[in-house]
């Protein structure tokens, strides 16, 4: 019995095409944290408790999605 080889376009690509997503993952999940932890410094700076928390996690969200998006919209090309 032989094994036949899967000719899929997966298979043939570099192992280091497919790394460059792990980290993404990884980049998202920091950005919020980063956004996240300066509104709350800002917060207790200024005195207004959650506004800013809530600002800058709203900008840390979707400045991390818009990164991941453009991120894999470039390298799927």
């Amino acid at each position: 019995m032989t094994l036949k080889k899967n000719s899929s376009k997966e298979e043939n690509e570099n192992p280091n095409s497919w790394a460059n997503y792990l980290g993404l993952g990884t980049q998202l999940a920091v950005t919020v944290v980063v956004m996240v932890l300066l509104g709350v410094w800002l917060d207790e700076k200024f005195s207004t408790k959650p506004v800013l928390t809530v600002v800058f996690s709203f900008v840390g969200v979707i400045g991390g999605l818009y990164n991941f998006i453009k991120t894999t919209i470039k390298s799927d090309k």
